[in-house]
């Protein structure tokens, strides 16, 4: 038996001679790289790649080496492709997205629309970003948001995306890939639930409490000590506190928000009934304009890829190898395609920097599609 001092010293030799052939590959990707921008062709040839994976394959000796030498030269392939990638960049050839860089937000004398009725959380977000003396309408559903700022009637739209608590809001990410609207900002508003009731109204005359379906999943705890109310869903928490202000009743209650009970003229009958005191609701900015501040320090972007083993992984090694931040990934079937998925990506950087530009033409070049939904 060979000691394993031994053993080790050949594998360190091995080791060293791999580094070496690994350069001397890389050195001749920087040639093909750069015949690629003198001809014009793209860095990814998929067809080239699988018929390379399968000769390679085939040299090894057994099954399990075969699996080994394709998932090593995946690999070895993914970081040709980045250095062509960046070799490209370097020289020029950068891929446009179309997004134009801007200073600021031109609020003053904005439109703005947000889904709900006077008092939504949304509103109160609108408010803290775009200031009070605002110029703003409501419209029933996000659809609706949507279309308004497609059709010009409004400048920007304040929607819900994610709760820190109840999590993605899907059809606000699903609205994101249909409609050519962009995020421009974001904004998150902490979310402290209060009942609240007609002026004058004890708890003990409460029978009935009127809520969005989150609000009073969110409040469980409290409705559990008053097991004896009705719990009714509604649209969301502003239409809660209109509801009860409409009919009258000091039997009904709302679980809403401090501003919705101000706005509906109702009296705070409990504070903070949410089960979670740090729960939050990140709002986005949506314009129907390509534009980013240049200061801007996030991306969203969204993509699908093969249904193929791997896919995911060789798509997300591009935010790796450009050491970039992701801050979340969130995924939604595709409509129409059993068991396919599209995924979304939030991530920190420009739209200007080198390594943004770098990843953004990998992951073009590699997923099926890509859309970069905002930089803000």
């Amino acid at each position: 038996m060979i000691p394993l001092s031994e053993i080790r010293e050949q594998l360190d030799e091995i080791d060293s001679q791999i580094v070496r052939l690994y350069e001397k590959r890389m050195e001749l990707c920087t040639e093909v790289g750069l015949t690629k921008i003198a001809s014009g062709k793209k860095v990814y040839d998929k067809e080239r790649e699988m018929q390379k994976l399968a000769t390679l394959s085939q040299m090894a000796s057994n099954e399990f080496n075969q699996r080994g030498i394709t998932e090593l030269y995946e690999q070895l392939m993914a970081m040709s492709r980045k250095l062509q990638y960046q070799i490209l960049t370097e020289h020029g050839v950068i891929g446009k997205t179309a997004f134009i860089g801007i200073d600021s937000l031109d609020k003053k004398g904005a439109r703005l629309v947000f889904q709900g009725v006077e008092g939504a959380y949304s509103q109160a977000a609108l408010h803290s970003y775009f200031g009070e003396e605002c110029d703003s309408f409501h419209v029933q559903t996000f659809r609706d948001a949507m279309e308004t700022l497609e059709d010009g009637l409004a400048d920007y739209a304040v929607l819900p995306i994610e709760n820190s608590s109840a999590g993605a809001v899907s059809q606000v990410y699903d609205l994101l890939v249909e409609f050519e609207n962009h995020i421009v900002g974001e904004i998150v508003l902490p979310i402290r639930h209060m009942l609240a009731g007609l002026p004058g109204t004890k708890i003990e005359e409460i029978e009935c409490v009127y809520s969005h379906p989150q609000g009073l999943m969110q409040s469980a705890r409290f409705l559990d000590e008053h097991r004896n109310w009705q719990q009714i869903s509604v649209a969301n928490t502003a239409i809660a506190a209109q509801k009860v202000l409409k009919e009258q009743k000091k039997t009904q209650a709302a679980v809403c928000s401090e501003y919705a009970a101000k706005i509906h003229h109702l009296e705070i009958l409990k504070e903070g009934i949410n089960d979670n005191s740090n729960n939050s609701t990140r709002f986005i900015i949506v314009s129907n304009q390509k534009v980013y501040l240049k200061q801007a320090g996030k991306i969203s972007i969204c993509f699908e890829i093969p249904h193929e083993s791997g896919s995911l992984y060789h798509i997300l090694s591009h935010f790796i190898y450009n050491n970039l931040n992701m801050t979340k990934i969130e995924s939604r079937p595709i409509e129409g395609r059993t068991w396919e998925y599209r995924f979304f990506v939030d991530f920190e950087g420009n739209l200007n920097d080198a390594s943004v530009k770098n990843a953004i033409r990998g992951i073009r070049e590699e997923a099926r599609n890509l859309k970069i939904l905002g930089n803000y």
